[in-house]
């Protein structure tokens, strides 16, 4: 039984497993930034409203909220274990065997279904764009594809895109890294476009009713599940993105330092952005207008008169969204990578190239997500997502807590502010936060983790390295 909860002790790696140190706080700060500014605001924040009318607002700020405290928690303990891996990592070294596991395979849960998410908002902005320009009749191509609202079967432009992000990944870290920066300016440019406009055309009449649905998750008259929290759940998904920078630990310059900034100052900006956004969004039209559009702030532009910012908002976003893809790809290779060294997963999956880059895992994480969103709708992917992001966020801001206790002198180069109530609004937020998902997502997660504990104890718990 001890050994279920043996911990990890992290060492120097040998050469074929070392990841190269190419990133600077600027990377990662733009990594931060280009992984939560993404579908989230782009395509989520119309099935959000879609559950919480105009409070979808309040659902922004709570889940910011819960998002900021978690983030806290993430910059404390990446700069006390500077490793790659993030949440599994740290669940590791402070919490032992068995509850890594079950974290880094949630992790696997998040990462695939982000990126698949993503893949899938990108494909609902570029299938119109691409039926504008290619002389291809919109019927014959739907029937080509899946998007959000179309009819088809596999939804190529999805795994299209996820082949194109695994090519720049398996190039090189720095230079993926420099290309994520410039586009992500891109993105915000776009987003401040969109904030400008429309806030020209508020109208405070489009708030009322302000919580047509409640607040608690509760059942509808037409049995769908609506609320704030019901939104918040959902929308939670446009917030995380940070979780990606700490896996980026052992290819940073300076952890101690830039992980925390990166962590950090990525977070508190786009809350603002995110913030800011919803209520020009809401403000300008109502929400039962763009409530479940796959590009509802394209759509928000169109209605109210201005189709060309429309067209400029979503090149922008088939520009910029892959910006979202390069930042959860390369955590996500990085925890498969992670696991794949600690011998949960085959090590022979956790070497890397002559420029430091562990491109078969890379590609092989690419296919496996490349499934997902050729073949699965935008919202059931984005529900379970969350649930595998809420239990890596919980064990986060365990470990902090159980490392204050058990190591109160332990150098830390960023210290969580008021750590015990930061944690513990963290756990209880995410806690909430999952029992508001949807109850088949819960379900579904449950299956998922059986699976994962199967495959633990008969294939991975007798291989593990962890003295």
């Amino acid at each position: 039984m001890a050994s279920l909860f043996r911990r990890k002790i992290v060492t120097e790696q040998p050469p074929e497993h070392q990841l190269a140190r190419t990133l600077s706080w600027p990377h990662l700060v733009a990594m931060g930034v280009g992984g939560i500014v993404g579908t989230g605001i782009l395509t989520l924040i119309g099935v959000g409203a879609g559950l919480a009318g105009p409070a979808v607002i309040l659902s922004f700020i709570i889940a910011g909220g819960i998002c900021a405290c978690a983030a806290l928690a993430y910059a404390e303990m990446a700069t006390m274990i500077p490793a790659s891996g993030s949440a599994y990592t740290y669940s590791y070294v402070v919490l032992g065997e068995l509850i890594a596991w079950a974290i880094g395979w949630s992790l696997i849960l998040e990462y695939s279904l982000v990126v698949s998410t993503v893949a899938v908002g990108w494909s609902g902005y570029a299938t119109p764009l691409l039926q504008h320009w290619l002389p291809i009749d919109p019927k014959v191509f739907t029937a080509m594809t899946r998007g959000p609202e179309l009819s088809g079967y596999v939804n190529l432009p999805a795994v299209f895109i996820i082949a194109v992000v695994a090519g720049l990944l398996s190039f090189g870290t720095r230079e993926s890294a420099t290309l994520n920066a410039v586009l992500v300016g891109v993105k915000m440019i776009a987003l401040a476009v969109f904030v400008f406009i429309t806030l020209h055309y508020f109208n405070s009449a489009n708030l009322h009713p302000f919580m047509p649905y409640g607040f608690p998750k509760a059942v509808q008259p037409d049995g769908a599940e609506r609320g704030v929290m019901a939104a918040a759940s959902i929308i939670f998904f446009a917030f995380y993105g940070f979780d990606a920078i700490s896996t980026a630990a052992e290819e940073t310059k300076n952890p101690g330092r830039d992980l925390a900034i990166g962590i950090v100052g990525s977070m508190v900006a786009c809350i603002a952005i995110y913030i800011l956004v919803a209520v020009a969004a809401v403000g300008a039209l109502s929400y039962t207008r763009f409530a479940g559009s796959a590009e509802p702030l394209a759509l928000i532009l169109r209605e109210i008169g201005r189709p060309g910012f429309a067209t400029f908002l979503g090149a922008s976003a088939v520009i910029a969204l892959p910006t979202v893809l390069l930042a959860f790809l390369f955590g996500q290779s990085r925890i498969f990578f992670t696991m794949a060294r600690d011998g949960l997963l085959p090590l022979s999956l956790a070497k890397v190239s002559k420029r430091g880059a562990p491109v078969r895992i890379t590609w092989i994480t690419a296919a496996i997500v490349a499934v997902i969103a050729g073949l699965l709708p935008l919202a059931e992917i984005a529900a379970l997502a969350n649930a595998g992001t809420l239990a890596a966020f919980v064990a986060v801001c365990a470990c902090m807590l159980v490392m204050r206790r058990r190591a109160p002198d332990a150098i830390r180069t960023f210290r969580a502010p008021a750590a015990t109530l930061v944690g513990t609004i963290g756990i209880l937020g995410c806690l909430y936060l999952f029992f508001s998902l949807p109850s088949k997502t819960q379900l579904y997660f449950g299956l998922w983790n059986l699976l994962g504990l199967v495959i633990y104890f008969v294939y991975a718990r007798p291989r593990a390295l962890a003295e």
